[in-house]
């Protein structure tokens, strides 16, 4: 392609979305010339050492349009004469016709911001997520007559209105989805669109095999050995951590076991309560967030990891959470809900164990099995190993992504021989 490609994104950068940082990074490393644009600035107090290692500029456009009237004013200035501007502008009034809220006014300011602000050498925009910065970019493409494409996920697939979706997926040059799930669903509104299925994959660089051990022979009889239980994500209603509780609250009270969690969100103070209302507030350790780093540590000490997601009342759901590769990448058996992508990760039965969601009895029936079945969890977390190396390596999806992007095989192999 020849020319920089600015990635839109609505935070960074976000421990929970390291999904995103290795992408960039793995670009890079491919030959894309990358910079960031950002619609928030960072609220988490960590970050992971991938985003050290990004080269790509990061700008943030105006977080609240009233508190930057003055760089917005210069930019409506600039543009308003434009052909492109009359084109966005007549785009985003039938918009917000069918949206009229603050939300679409503020982010047709930031594409202002953005169509004026971006640099000549940028001739691309790429937007993470189907929502708001899908929205941002459509907009500042059509200002400035640039191509953009999208990557779409989970919640915006979820919970943007339909009409939407299609209307984005028409206009990209491409669109790509971390998901089968997420594909047939989108593939269903808008079937002439150039859509394709990227796995966003594990690096496996940042998840090495662990050191060869002897199995952990824990399985909940010894109150001075008990079974070490690992659930992280963030806590919102989609993650169902207070499934989790409930079911932890039905073991048998002479089952030995303890549950660090790590993640932190708007309902850690509710979980924490619920937690202690069920009386087993004693047995978790809450940990908040951790970085890559930190966490594989938690995957190397623990004996079984679980995360009991649901599909949430706005929609909202997980598609394929990185946290079960990452698990799964250190021979760590994984039990969670058989809901949305999960099942194309985690093979019930054969790489892990799958439950119903929203049914904390059948998942403390498989947490009790798995707890007092040491070798079965060695055998899932060796399959699931196998699994998440032969099927789920980063390599593979940025490959994909660098062609579309425009990066031949040529140049690909050359920035790969330099970097080696």
């Amino acid at each position: 392609m020849g020319r920089a490609v600015a990635f839109i994104l609505k935070g960074y950068p976000r421990l929970s979305e390291t999904f995103i940082a290795q992408e960039i990074r793995a670009l890079e490393e491919l030959g894309l010339d990358i910079r960031i644009v950002s619609l928030r600035h960072p609220t988490d107090r960590k970050r992971h050492h991938v985003h050290d290692e990004i080269r790509a500029p990061v700008s943030y456009l105006p977080e609240y349009l009233y508190r930057e009237p003055l760089r917005l004013l210069r930019s409506w200035r600039a543009l308003r004469g434009s052909p492109g501007y009359r084109l966005a502008r007549r785009a985003w009034l039938k918009d917000l016709r069918r949206d009229p809220t603050p939300n679409r006014g503020r982010r047709f300011g930031q594409a202002l911001v953005l169509a004026h602000e971006l640099a000549q050498e940028v001739g691309w925009l790429h937007a993470h997520f189907l929502h708001t910065p899908a929205s941002v970019a459509r907009y500042a493409a059509l200002m400035r007559g640039l191509p953009f494409s999208l990557s779409a996920h989970a919640k915006d697939i979820w919970t943007t209105p339909e009409w939407e979706k299609c209307q984005k997926l028409a206009e990209a040059r491409w669109s790509v989805t971390c998901t089968a799930t997420g594909e047939a669903h989108l593939r269903t509104l808008a079937p002439a669109a150039d859509l394709a299925l990227v796995y966003h994959g594990l690096d496996l660089r940042r998840f090495p095999a662990p050191p060869t051990t002897l199995p952990s022979l824990r399985n909940g009889s010894d109150e001075r050995e008990p079974v070490r239980l690992l659930s992280v994500g963030r806590m919102v209603e989609k993650k169902g951590t207070d499934v989790l509780i409930e079911a932890l609250a039905l073991l048998p009270a002479n089952i030995a076991w303890r549950l660090d969690h790590v993640g932190g969100g708007p309902l850690s103070a509710s979980m924490r309560r619920l937690a202690g209302r069920r009386g087993v507030a004693a047995r978790i350790r809450w940990h908040g967030p951790l970085t890559q780093e930190e966490l594989l540590k938690r995957y190397r000490k623990a004996d079984l990891f679980v995360l009991a997601s649901r599909i949430a009342g706005d929609g909202d759901r997980d598609g394929l959470p990185n946290v079960l590769m990452e698990a799964q990448s250190q021979g760590l058996a994984v039990l969670a809900s058989g809901i949305s992508a999960i099942p194309e990760l985690v093979e019930n039965g054969a790489s892990g164990r799958l439950v119903p969601p929203e049914n904390p009895n059948a998942l403390a029936t498989e947490l009790a099995r798995l707890i007092g079945d040491p070798a079965l969890r060695a055998r899932l977390g060796k399959a699931g190993q196998e699994r998440v190396r032969a099927c789920f390596s980063l390599q593979a999806g940025m490959t994909q992504l660098a062609a579309r992007f425009g990066l031949d095989a040529a140049e690909r192999r050359r920035v790969g021989a330099s970097g080696s």
